[in-house]
């Protein structure tokens, strides 16, 4: 269901809805209450749910039928976390989208260049990461997020048509905005969800479960990844893709594009890892609207 075709229109509904619903309240209060709760919840679907694709396509997945996934890590740069997130990619000949937080690039444009310079993709993960308030922004505070951000990305040397909205919440105004400005929304098919304090274990086991060809993952960088889990995460997902036999790529605009396909049910036959990987660095010890929590 598209529902980004007319934002002002939904909002009228809405409107519209609890007028009938006082009108009908002392006859019908059932109807009063359907006509109050139910056009509200719809919007609220596609504003907080990540695989709704009512106020934006949200890609979850690209075209493949080898045994390939897309890694991705948002919340950077981190001068603590990237450094050796950079060096565990380059141990296991992995590439990465770094989906990186404007005011952190400004902080530190010199990693933007080093994940560059390493062959991996830098995407906009909008400019000051409004988690709380991202999905209830006006226009204009939307457009702020997005324009300030490519700003700052292309100052660094970046230039992305990648986007990713902090936690994956959307906004009325979001389709058009990304038409306009030519970025593709990017989701994710499995995550580790690492502020749910897990341990590495857990972390691991939730963003390659039920992977497949295509899979998107998504992990974080940066002090709000708990202590015991933070770039952890990272170089124990790699080693266990690594097991699997697959590859970390960065896909092309036409594979995700052509996203929409089902994921292929046979694959080339491939032998897994028999070795353990090589031991990973040890990484060095060292975020109004709605209540939510600081890592997505």
């Amino acid at each position: 269901m598209n529902l980004a075709s007319g934002p002002w229109l939904l909002i009228a509904v809405s409107f519209c809805s609890k007028v009938a619903a006082v009108a009908v309240g002392i006859s019908d209060p059932a109807t009063a209450l359907a006509l109050w709760f139910v056009p509200d919840g719809l919007i609220a679907y596609h504003l907080f749910v990540f695989r709704a694709r009512g106020l934006a396509h949200v890609h979850r997945r690209f075209a493949t039928v080898k045994r390939e996934v897309w890694l991705t890590i948002d919340d950077g740069p981190d001068p603590q976390d990237t450094p050796q997130i950079l060096a565990l990619l380059k141990l296991h000949n992995a590439r990465a989208t770094f989906f990186v937080i404007g005011e952190k690039v400004a902080a530190h444009p010199a990693f933007v260049r080093d994940m560059l310079a390493a062959g991996h993709e830098v995407a906009h993960h909008t400019q000051t990461h409004p988690l709380a308030s991202f999905w209830c922004a006006s226009p204009r505070r939307l457009a702020r997020e997005l324009d300030d951000g490519m700003a700052t990305l292309g100052a660094a040397g970046a230039r992305s048509t990648r986007f990713r909205p902090p936690a994956g919440v959307k906004n009325l105004w979001l389709r058009p905005a990304l038409i306009a400005r030519g970025l593709v929304c990017i989701g994710w098919s499995a995550r580790g969800r690492e502020s749910w304090r897990a341990d590495v274990t857990t972390v691991v086991r939730r963003v390659t479960q039920g992977l497949a060809p295509g899979a998107i993952l998504l992990l974080h960088e940066g002090p709000a990844v708990p202590p015991e889990i933070r770039v952890h995460a990272i170089a124990r997902t790699l080693e266990r893709l690594q097991q699997l036999g697959y590859r970390c790529v960065v896909p092309t605009p036409e594979q995700v594009a052509g996203s929409r396909r089902p994921a292929p049910t046979t694959l080339p036959r491939q032998t897994p890892a028999t070795t353990a990987p090589s031991p990973a660095p040890a990484p060095t010890s060292s975020a109004t609207c709605w209540p939510v929590a600081t890592v997505e």
